[in-house]
């Protein structure tokens, strides 16, 4: 199984869940992916569009200030 960081707190929607996509493409079936985005429309819409695609939501919490680190396990496994 393979984890990716991947920070998109300089990225706005849609390029946020684009760049978010590419990256679970990329991940085996069961990898984790954990992203660092911005509170506001990226936190909303990031984990709403994985789950629509079959991923789960690990977990979704506060890192500093306005970042969030989201934590995604690819469907498949």
């Amino acid at each position: 199984m393979n984890n990716t960081l991947l920070d998109i707190t300089k990225d706005h929607c849609p390029m946020t869940f684009v760049k978010t996509k590419i990256a679970l493409e990329a991940l085996e079936p069961g990898g984790i992916l954990e992203l660092r985005v911005l509170k506001g429309e990226p936190l909303d819409n990031i984990p709403r569009s994985a789950k629509e695609e079959g991923h789960r939501i690990l977990t979704m919490e506060p890192v500093e200030g306005d970042v969030y680190k989201i934590l995604i396990k690819k469907a498949g496994k």
